[in-house]
This record gives structure tokens, sequence and C-alpha cells, in this order.
């Protein structure tokens, strides 16, 4: 399955699915009893973040007998890194680092 970008940006673009996801980073593997008691959510409420966050690939959900756990899946953040982030960090890097070597010159 093959997620576009602008869906991780439509889940992460709501408070409660980026509370959510910080949840999970904090302890994978939850159920969605535990992230109704942490959330003070509505079960309902939490079950549509949490498909929302599924569609867009950033959560997993595994069933254990009757319960699911929900796990944070970081890689459609790290594509977003790669993809919008890095390209401009280096950027950034390449001018500092020729800001530097022209300085070091003057001294």
């Amino acid at each position: 399955m093959r997620v576009m970008s602008q869906d991780v940006f439509k889940a992460l673009a709501d408070e409660s699915r980026r509370h959510l996801l910080d949840k999970l980073r904090e302890r994978d593997g939850r159920s969605l009893n535990e992230l109704c008691v942490e959330l003070d959510m509505s079960r309902q409420a939490v079950s549509k973040h949490l498909a929302i966050l599924e569609a867009a690939n950033l959560v997993v959900t595994l069933a254990r007998g009757r319960t699911k756990y929900h796990y944070l899946n970081p890689i459609p953040l790290q594509d977003i890194i790669d993809r919008w982030i890095a390209p401009y960090r280096q950027h950034q890097t390449t001018a500092l680092m020729a800001l530097k070597r022209e300085l070091e010159k003057k001294t």
C-alpha cells in the first residue's frame, strides 16, 4: 500500500491525532481502552482518529485474541523528513560551511 504524503499531513493536522501518536511514541502497543483512558476521549472518537492514522500508515494495529494493540509506524514520517526537510538542511549546512570558510580566510 502506497501512502501519499498528503494523507500523512492530513492525519497530522489534527491535534488529537498528534497526541495519540505522542502516546504511542511514549509506549507502543497500547489497546484502545488504554488510549481512551489516557486521552480522556470516547471510544468512538479514539477509534475514528486511529482509523485515519492507520489509513496514513502512521499506526499499525495487531490483534492478539480479542484485543487490538496499536503501534507507531515512523516510516511515513521519515519519508517526509527525507523528501521535505533534509534537502533544506543540506542547503543550510552548505551555506554555513561556506560562511565558516570565508570567516576563517579573514583571520
